[in-house]
């Protein structure tokens, strides 16, 4: 595995494994709360997947016992951005980190243990799959600080969990576990602490061996169908399968297939 750090500063760390990319929230001391040099080196290493088509998979975790425990408060109580226009254009600064994220073609793995909190757990929320462990803790904590959901969380909570449930979440500010993260629709699968992060490698290695071409347009389907009437998903689901039917992966799967051959992509049973 090849680690690099794309800042100054590594409060950021970015691996790779073949084909997948590990972006590591490096700063265990501080439960990995998001600094400034962390924001801007994940928009660094984000522009640096969408130039590169061999890297296929994005998989976040945080370093140590957490993922991360959000915002970084005490710089907030320290006076850091302490006027209404300071902390827009901060807040403005974050969202193409968080759009790119969101309509990235790429699948997008979260492995939480420990801490989610505030902005991590918003974090976590624009991942494709997320995988929780036994002993992690997920936490709209805003209301305890006095402040509201952000990192896309208004609009990434709901479409996971309902309306009424994410109010509940928002309001209450109450921690979830991860056995009922996976029962709320939260997370895809909870482990234990010592198998999410192998068990995250085995789903991120299986998914980088599918379509790039199939995998992208399934993504920007998904992400369109929420906003669309039925029409307009049927338009989008032929113009897609016309494209992704004619990718040299599909004729080299049908070709598999046909020879009864075993295909170059299969989920991992857990």
């Amino acid at each position: 595995m090849n680690t690099a750090s794309n800042t100054a500063d590594p409060d950021l760390l970015v691996e790779r494994e073949g084909a997948v990319v590990t972006w590591v929230l490096n700063r265990p001391a501080e439960r990995n709360a998001l600094s400034m040099a962390m924001r801007e080196g994940m928009l660094e290493a984000l522009r640096d997947i969408e130039r590169d088509p061999s890297m296929r998979v994005l998989v976040i975790r945080g370093a140590g016992s957490d993922f991360c425990a959000g915002g970084d408060v005490k710089a907030l109580a320290a006076g850091d951005a302490n006027t209404p226009q300071a902390r827009l254009s901060r807040m403005r600064a974050l969202h193409p980190l968080i759009t790119g994220l969101a309509q990235l073609d790429r699948p997008v793995l979260a492995a939480v243990d420990g801490v989610a909190f505030g902005a991590g757990f918003g974090l976590a929320l624009l991942a494709d799959l997320l995988l929780v462990s036994t002993g992690a803790r997920l936490c709209m904590a805003f209301q305890r600080v006095g402040l509201v959901p952000d990192f896309g969380a208004t609009y990434t909570l709901p479409r996971a969990v309902g309306l009424q449930r994410a109010r509940e979440l928002v309001l209450s500010a109450r921690e979830v576990g991860g056995p009922e993260a996976v029962q709320l629709g939260l997370a895809l699968e909870c482990v234990e602490p010592q198998l999410l992060h192998a068990r995250v490698r085995e789903i991120a290695m299986a998914l980088a061996k599918a379509s790039p071409v199939s995998m992208g347009l399934a993504k920007r389907a998904l992400n369109a169908s929420l906003g669309n009437d039925l029409a307009t998903m049927l338009e989008m689901e032929s113009s897609a399968q016309a494209i992704a039917a004619t990718s040299d992966d599909a004729r080299s799967a049908f070709e598999a297939f046909a020879r009864k051959e075993p295909l170059a992509f299969r989920w991992p049973a857990k």
